[in-house]
């Protein structure tokens, strides 16, 4: 009976694609993304959501126009080859870009779940032969678990080590493929995929673990989660079987850290109903913190609500920057603190000045700030002269006149006397007029070049050379050089 069922879905299978491929429906046109009522368990639904172990990852195939329900087996297309796996879910994946996505090739018949079933016989079987022939080949692996595919046509042996090389198993492979006829693929696995494949009791006491229950993929953990969280750092509390750090720190991690925000943290000074005192322990899942109040033998600790607190080391920070005038905002003009409303302030307890515009009278200086740039520290100074000129009875540079011509003392006169003049214009008649041109004194010089004509410009080159040498400067001694 279930032949003939799988026979009639099989035969009925190119009407459906063919009605598939005249629609051509967008493969993101679900009741998920649309919004429209859902068509689970109709031909064309959309997506199936496909799993090949209990608690193994979620693959995502398009069902190619098959009525399909959770619970339901099918054949698909892997990079491992053709593998049998349960639909888990109908939704489509949250991620557009996941894709390209393939189709589910059929459904599964009664004769393909008799040969997964005969097959699933021979896993321990051949674990254990391979185990038998890793020990004999002295290899440092060790075998985990045997899986065969639906047909029996693909055997693969999953194995971890404690070294961090990896460990050639081709001779294995070799052996193995001897023993039994199918493809052997070797894969190695980490120590988390073994405690999950092992199953048993948790570090925590719970009868079945999280990885072998319902953990589809692995988070990484680190040791700033136990941080976190104000956990003891001893191996054996943080530890689970695999050996490494235990997967429920992700759990929470998330919670405590957005109730750590709101939170003042631990040694710092705030203020609470009966008055000021120091944070001793952050009680993160409470949204609350343990406060120690007075000092010695009156000291006494109390638990306070996060919205009783008054930070009182903040607002002190904030009251010394709007006192200091050390602002961002205030030079664009969008400053709401102490520095705008008190420029009025200081600028009425300066005196009045008298030759300014009352304009100039209500814009007070800037205070001077460590930010102050250069162009700043100048209209400073030009302000500080402007308002020391404009004080009755002050005198400064500015407010006095500028000096007559005739009060300043006379210049001393530069110009050369008549005789200097005279000499130099004699020495200018005495030097010798500049040397004629080469080409105008010798024609045979500026005729076509020659051979020879390089030769004689080189020989009329060096006395000219000698003559312009220093004569201050005395010769060198033939024997000094040798």
């Amino acid at each position: 009976m279930t032949e003939e069922i799988g026979a009639v879905t099989l035969d009925s299978q190119p009407a459906l694609d063919s009605a598939a491929q005249a629609a051509e429906p967008s493969q993101f046109d679900s009741p998920y993304w649309t919004g429209a009522e859902d068509r689970s368990g109709v031909p064309g639904a959309g997506f199936a959501g496909v799993r090949f172990q209990r608690a193994g990852k979620v693959y995502h195939y398009l069902s190619n126009g098959f009525a399909l329900k959770v619970g339901n087996w099918v054949i698909v297309d892997t990079p491992r080859g053709r593998q049998m796996g349960q639909v888990a879910t109908l939704n489509p994946p949250r991620n557009k870009n996941d894709g390209p996505f393939k189709k589910i090739e059929r459904l599964a018949t009664g004769r393909d779940m008799a040969m997964r079933h005969y097959y699933e016989t021979k896993e321990l079987e051949a674990m254990i032969a391979c185990r038998a022939e890793s020990s004999a080949l002295g290899l440092p692996i060790k075998i985990v678990r045997a899986e065969y595919s639906f047909d029996g046509q693909t055997l693969t042996f999953l194995y971890s080590t404690d070294q961090e090389e990896r460990v050639e198993t081709g001779e294995l492979r070799q052996v193995m493929s001897r023993l039994y006829r199918a493809r052997i693929e070797m894969r190695q696995i980490s120590p988390r995929e073994v405690a999950k494949i092992l199953g048993g009791m948790g570090a925590c006491g719970i009868e079945e673990r999280c990885c072998s229950r319902f953990l589809t993929e692995f988070s990484p953990v680190s040791i700033k989660h136990a941080k976190e969280q104000n956990l003891s750092l001893n191996p054996h509390d943080i530890t689970g079987m695999c050996g490494r750090l235990r997967c429920c720190l992700v759990y929470e991690f998330e919670q405590y850290v957005e109730a750590r925000r709101h939170l003042p943290k631990k040694n710092a000074i705030i203020g609470t109903p009966l008055g000021q005192g120091k944070v001793i322990e952050v009680i993160p899942m409470r949204d609350s913190v343990r406060v120690r109040i007075g000092e010695a033998e009156q000291a006494r600790d109390y638990e306070f609500h996060r919205e009783q607190l008054v930070p009182l080391e903040e607002l002190k920070r904030l009251q010394d920057k709007a006192a200091s005038g050390a602002c961002d905002k205030h030079d664009g003009g969008q400053c709401d603190c102490a520095k705008a409303t008190s420029a009025p302030t200081e600028a009425a307890r300066r005196p009045e000045a008298v030759s300014e515009p009352p304009a100039v009278e209500t814009a007070a200086p800037a205070p001077q700030t460590a930010r102050a740039t250069d162009a700043d520290r100048r209209a400073r100074k030009k302000r500080r002269r402007k308002e020391g000129a404009a004080l009755p009875g002050s005198t400064s540079v500015a407010s006095q006149p500028p000096p007559s011509r005739a009060s300043l003392p006379p210049r001393p006169d530069r110009r050369r006397p008549d005789s200097q003049a005279q000499e130099r214009q004699q020495s200018k008649q005495e030097q010798p007029s500049p040397p004629p041109d080469r080409n105008t004194a010798r024609p045979e010089l500026s005729a076509s070049r020659s051979g020879d004509q390089p030769l004689r410009r080189r020989a009329l080159r060096k006395p000219l050379r000698r003559r312009a040498s220093r004569p201050d400067r005395p010769a060198q001694d033939s024997s000094s050089q040798n």
